[in-house]
């Protein structure tokens, strides 16, 4: 609590509400989008190796790091930047781009890091009405103004489990002035198993204007270890290399972040246990009668709405579920009471809650 006659924030940082995540005290935690087979055992390995140099400052530019990620996804290295997860680099973007009297843009259900980036640098958040629980590239374009510096697109969305095609978040980036960055915030793109899908990096190649984030805490299972990384155009890119700190991601994660991005089976290995469970967990939950709103990421969204008195309180279900030790993330703080977001964990995990949802309905 800040004092009347002490030390006073800029303004706009006391009107964040703080990030809160999913919890953690439970047996079962399905809260915050984690890989569900955890990480590769190579990438385990390489971060216990790395113990006997915690001694030493990493290497400041990740070179092993961002060249692992350009070799992976055919990238040019020199236009990557790595960070202490995606969150680091699109707070990195916000506090270089953007400040009092400009706008951020983002859909009406993106990831809440937007806003509250935009809030810290005084700028003013601006969201854009979905369809359905799908971003509308109509509606943020009628939301873009002279004082608009940055859009973000997820892509897949969290917490909706949607996506653009590549033909919409090209029709996006068209309707923008040149002097707005479009940030492709594509978190979930490992998962990704559509022909029409593109994480973004041809457009980053086409313009100055474009960057894509990526993270190593979902498919990659490296959430503890905070890496992210960005491509983007070359003026972009020394921007942020400007502005981030010179040690910004530790040498335990450059080493487990490289072993991980180079194991490639243990990656398919992953994508093929999520896509399996969940749409084992989706059809299941549908037999029960609750809405499952279509996913192509490792969570779903299960909607209570239109059930019976009682029965249609998300929160009295998460309650249920916490109290089996499940944990799982509400939705309020999205503007979607009525659901809750769910991973995709384990076999066990996936049959503990359907089994548990269906006690709850019965109750």
């Amino acid at each position: 609590m800040t004092q009347p006659n002490g030390p006073q924030p800029r303004p706009g940082i006391l009107d964040i509400a703080a990030y809160v995540g999913g919890e953690h005290q439970g047996h079962i935690r399905l809260a915050s989008n984690e890989g569900a087979l955890g990480p590769s055992p190579k990438a385990m390995d390489a971060y216990a190796a790395a113990a006997s140099t915690l001694h030493r400052y990493p290497d400041g530019g990740s070179a092993a790091l961002r060249g692992a990620i350009a070799k992976r996804f055919n990238l040019d290295a020199d236009r990557i930047v790595c960070g202490a997860g995606s969150d680091e680099i699109i707070s990195l973007l916000i506090r270089s781009y953007a400040g009092p009297g400009d706008e951020v843009l983002y859909s009406q259900y993106g990831f809440l890091m937007y806003p509250i980036g935009a809030k810290s640098v005084g700028a003013t958040p601006v969201t854009a009405p979905e369809d359905g629980l799908t971003a509308s590239v109509d509606n943020l374009l009628a939301r873009v103004t002279p004082r608009t510096r940055l859009v973000f697109l997820a892509n897949p969305n969290n917490p909706t489990g949607t996506y653009l095609p590549a033909s919409e978040v090209a029709r996006l980036h068209a309707g923008l002035p040149a002097d707005v960055i479009l940030v492709i915030d594509a978190a979930y793109a490992e998962y990704m198993n559509k022909d029409d899908y593109t994480a973004g990096e041809e457009l980053v190649e086409q313009f100055p204007n474009v960057v894509m984030t990526r993270t190593f805490s979902k498919i990659f299972a490296l959430g503890s270890l905070r890496i992210g990384w960005c491509y983007g155009p070359a003026g972009i890119v020394d921007v942020l290399n400007r502005v981030r700190g010179p040690f910004n991601v530790s040498n335990a994660a450059h080493v487990a972040g490289v072993a991980a991005v180079e194991d490639a089976e243990f990656l398919d290995r992953s994508r093929s246990h999520n896509e399996q469970w969940r749409e084992w967990f989706s059809a299941t939950v549908q037999e029960l009668g609750l809405t499952v709103h279509p996913s192509v990421t490792n969570f779903v969204l299960v909607d209570f709405k239109g059930q019976p008195a009682g029965k249609d309180d998300a929160e009295a279900a998460r309650q249920f579920l916490k109290a089996r030790g499940i944990l799982v993330r509400q939705m309020p703080s999205y503007g979607l009471p009525s659901c809750l977001r769910v991973t995709i964990g384990t076999e066990q995990e996936m049959h503990a809650v359907a089994e548990a949802l269906r006690d709850f309905l019965k109750v």
